[in-house]
Order: C-alpha cells, then sequence, then structure tokens
C-alpha cells in the first residue's frame, strides 16, 4: 500500500481511487494515523480529517482493533423475506400468512375526499388522531405524530436526521437482519449487546453507551429473531441507563404492536430527550402498505419534517387513509385479533412438538417465527433441513459482531402435522 498527499483531499484522493481500481481490498487495514502521518511528514490532524471523510463518504469503515479498514462497495447482504422459487418448505421468510391481511382494494373503494396537493398536511387528518390515541399512552406527555414509509424507512430517517457517519448504534444481538443492513449502508457502527428472554441486557447497554454509542435501537416485544418480550423489571433497568445518558437518539421499533399478545413496557424517561416510537402496520396489513406511524420528540419531528416535506416525500394520503379504515374497522380489527392468536397457536404447537422430541426452546416469546438457540455451529443444521425439504434461517445472519449460533423458524404458515413432521428431522440433523 502506498499512500500520498499534503492535504487532506488529496490522502483522500489518494485512497478512494486504489479502493475503486481494487488496489485495497475490502477489510484491508489502513496505516494508523501517526504512522501516516510521520510517513508523510504532516500534521497528525490533516490525516485524521481525510480519514472522517473517507468515512463520511462510505470508502472505509471503523473496525475496531482493526482500525480504519477498506469497507465492501457492493456486497449483497442477506436479506429478509421468502426465496423465490424454492422446492422447500420455507419456514425463513418472516412473512404474515396471507390469509389473514385484508383486502385492500376493497378498502381501496371506500377511500374519499378530494386528493391533496403539494403544500397539504403531511399527515392524514383521520390518521394522525387514531395514531395519537394508540401512541400516546406510551409515550412522554409531549410528543408529536410523524408517518413514514414503514418501520424500517422509519429507523433509517431517525438515524439520518441525528446521526453522521462512524457513529456508533446499539442494537440486540441477534439483530434483525433489515437493521444490520440498515447501519451498514449507512456507515454507522452497530455495537451488539446480547438479549436474554427479558431482553436488552441493561449492563451491557450500559457499557455500550459509556463508550460512545449515540444512539440505540430498542425492540420492546416480539423480538426478531428471539421473539423475547422486555419484562417490567428489565424495561426499569434500561429505563434507568438510558436516564443517565439523555443525549442518545432512543429508537423503539416495536414493529409487532397489531398482534402482541405481550404488555408494552416503557424505556423512555423525564429525561429523555430525543426518542421515537415506531408502530408499524405490514405485520398486520400487509408489508406492501408500506406504512409505520410514530411519535417523537420537538426536536426530532422538526428533523423528519424537512425529510417528508411536502411535494417530496411524503407518505401517500391514499395509503395513509386506507391505514386509517383498517384500524378503525371493527371487523377488521377482529381479524387482526384472529391472526395474532393463530400465529401464537401456531408458535405453541411447534414448541410443544420440539420439546416432545427432548429439544429445548424458550416458552417466552411473541411474534411471527420460533427461536432455536444452539450449542453447535447452525449452518450445517440449516443445510441438512434442507436435505429433508425445510428451508429456515440460519443464526449467522442475525450476527453483529460475535457469530451466534441458532436456527429461526417462522410459523404463519405452519400447521400441527408439519409442526411434528420438522421436529422429527430437526431432531435427527441435531444427532
Amino acid at each position: 500500500m502506498e499512500l500520498t498527499g499534503r492535504t487532506a483531499a488529496e490522502i483522500f484522493d489518494c485512497v478512494r481511487l486504489q479502493a475503486q481500481a481494487g488496489q485495497l481490498a475490502p477489510g484491508q487495514s489502513l496505516p494508523p494515523l501517526r504512522e501516516l502521518a510521520t510517513a508523510l511528514g504532516l500534521n497528525r490532524n490533516t490525516v485524521a480529517a481525510a480519514y472522517r471523510r473517507l468515512t463520511s463518504a462510505g470508502i472505509t469503515e471503523s473496525n475496531g482493533r482493526l482500525g480504519t479498514v477498506i469497507r465492501p462497495q457492493n456486497k449483497i447482504r442477506e436479506q429478509e423475506g421468502a426465496l423465490a422459487d424454492t422446492p422447500l418448505l420455507d419456514l425463513a421468510s418472516g412473512n404474515p400468512a396471507r390469509r389473514w391481511l385484508p383486502n385492500l382494494a376493497e378498502v381501496l373503494a371506500r377511500q374519499d375526499g378530494p386528493p391533496p396537493l403539494y403544500g397539504a398536511a403531511t399527515v392524514h387528518a383521520g390518521l394522525a388522531a387514531t395514531a395519537r390515541a394508540w401512541l400516546q399512552p406510551d409515550c412522554p406527555s409531549a410528543q408529536h405524530i410523524e408517518v413514514t414509509h414503514g418501520a424500517v424507512d422509519a429507523i433509517e430517517r431517525l438515524l439520518e436526521a441525528h446521526l453522521v457517519a462512524d457513529d456508533k448504534v446499539v442494537v440486540e444481538e441477534p439483530c434483525f437482519i433489515t437493521s444490520i443492513n440498515t447501519l451498514h449502508v449507512a456507515g454507522l457502527q452497530a455495537v451488539g449487546v446480547p438479549v436474554d428472554a427479558e431482553g436488552m441486557r441493561a449492563d451491557a447497554l450500559e457499557q455500550a453507551l459509556a463508550a460512545g454509542a449515540r444512539a440505540v435501537i430498542i425492540t420492546p416485544r416480539a423480538h426478531n429473531p428471539t421473539g423475547c418480550n422486555l419484562s417490567p423489571k428489565r424495561a426499569l433497568a434500561l429505563r434507568r441507563v438510558l436516564a443517565r445518558y439523555p443525549h442518545v437518539l432512543i429508537i423503539i421499533d416495536d414493529h409487532f404492536a397489531l398482534l402482541a399478545h405481550a404488555p408494552y413496557y416503557s424505556v423512555l424517561s423525564a429525561t429523555s430527550a430525543r426518542w421515537a416510537l415506531v408502530r408499524s402496520v405490514s405485520k398486520a396489513l400487509g408489508p406492501d402498505l408500506r406504512l409505520a406511524v410514530l411519535a417523537c420528540d420537538e426536536q426530532t419531528a422538526q428533523r423528519l419534517q424537512a425529510r417528508l416535506a411536502p411535494g417530496t416525500q411524503w407518505v401517500s394520503h391514499l395509503l395513509q387513509g386506507i391505514a386509517h379504515t383498517c384500524l378503525v374497522d371493527p371487523a377488521i380489527r377482529a381479524r387482526i385479533a384472529a391472526a395474532g392468536a393463530d400465529y401464537a397457536q401456531r408458535r405453541a404447537t411447534l414448541l410443544a412438538a420440539l420439546r416432545a422430541q427432548k429439544i429445548a426452546v424458550s416458552q417466552q416469546a411473541d411474534g411471527l417465527n420460533l427461536w432455536l438457540p444452539l450449542a453447535q455451529d447452525s449452518a450445517p443444521v440449516a443445510h441438512a433441513l434442507a436435505r429433508s425439504g425445510w428451508l429456515v434461517r440460519s443464526g449467522e445472519a442475525f450476527s453483529v459482531r460475535q457469530s451466534i449460533q441458532g436456527l429461526r423458524i417462522s410459523v404463519a404458515d405452519l400447521d400441527a402435522a408439519a409442526a411434528q413432521k420438522l421436529a422429527l428431522d430437526l431432531r435427527r440433523c441435531l444427532a
């Protein structure tokens, strides 16, 4: 590696050109700041400025003890969702069951009123009122209501509004695949904090925040992939930790709220200055509706409004109207409740089948998936199941820093007979 330059801009261009030409490989470490500054006869701050610009441009990333490394530019990471044209029984997608989703074409036909034009309010009035009644009991007294293109879009916009490249963001480990990808694309550092049956561990969160993390993404219930829910004791412990770091952005991803059986416990305190509670409709009304509502503090609302301004990036009022109709329609709400009960029953059926085969799984969970932790490498187990006709998600996909071993099994379309067969096949694979 030969780096040259007399200014920060020249060093930046040198590294960028070599990375684009393939002369610097992904994962390759750049020289330490002091070492390169000495070699070039420059002030250390000049090299530091070049490295910061490289990180902001997504060319490099911080990688712990390895220092600043060349970032993979076109790496396609594992994605959530169904695998097209697979001959296997797909238990890896994390999708809701189509049979429970409302007919949105019928709901669309019930929409009326003049279409909004440039300059109209970004949030549908009816949806705003419904969302406020839904979110307000779980938030500090003063909050603003915003609408985004789903929970992932909300998280992306919130991080963009408050953070800069290379900032550290605390996430649960194992971590939702899309959250890992979101942070990677944004040039942010994911800091994994272990979860147990009660949710994110408060002691590990304290360590991460003390080490300089600027934001935290917490799943209060139906954590993906484990399905764990925050207990009241754990929520209180997290709230006390976060109260000592009021500057930290707190993103609460309550994506399963419409279907959840577990109660909601807040991690927000009176001192929380930057926060957002996000609730999506994707699991209950269908992923294609692409809509989430959120409550947040005033400063966050102002930053989001600048990015969801009329005439540029606001969420279609047609979609907002459909979501509002669904949320207030008694028949659709009853259907959502029935779906939540059905998913819980299917998960319980699989849990019982696994336990009958002496396969230990935690019972305290919610969501569309069942998580099976493993004491062995999960990839060979997933491959063995594939040979038996099952497609499941291997734990490595949910790893942040350490290697996670386990299987995530989506249960939305798994009936009792299939659950029994899967448990038998899994027992053989583990043996």
